[in-house]
């Protein structure tokens, strides 16, 4: 499945790695270091309409997302639950 990450961005759900709040960039020096490395090789994807409240870590990219981790959690939950729906209903079909 896919998950919207704001700024018209859509990226699948699998290759979330993490999902972090925007303001521990400024505490924390790996992750300072680590974007910072990722710019260099291109591999960043900022906002483009708004502040970005959190960074989405996929395998190969980093995203800067105008929505909040809460956001984006619940998003990620809910595509979970329509996944198990989709599996649950081709049970359903086959005993029919």
């Amino acid at each position: 499945m896919f998950i919207h990450i704001g700024d018209d961005q859509v990226i699948r759900s699998k290759d979330v790695v993490a999902i972090i709040d925007h303001t521990l960039i400024s505490s924390s020096s790996i992750i300072e270091e680590m974007i910072y490395n990722q710019r260099k090789e291109k591999n960043v994807v900022e906002t483009q309409t708004q502040e970005a409240k959190a960074i989405v870590i996929t395998d190969d990219q980093i995203y800067f997302s105008p929505l909040s981790v809460m956001t984006l959690k619940k998003r990620a939950n809910m595509m979970a639950t329509l996944n198990k729906l989709e599996d649950f209903s081709e049970i359903v079909d086959e005993e029919v």
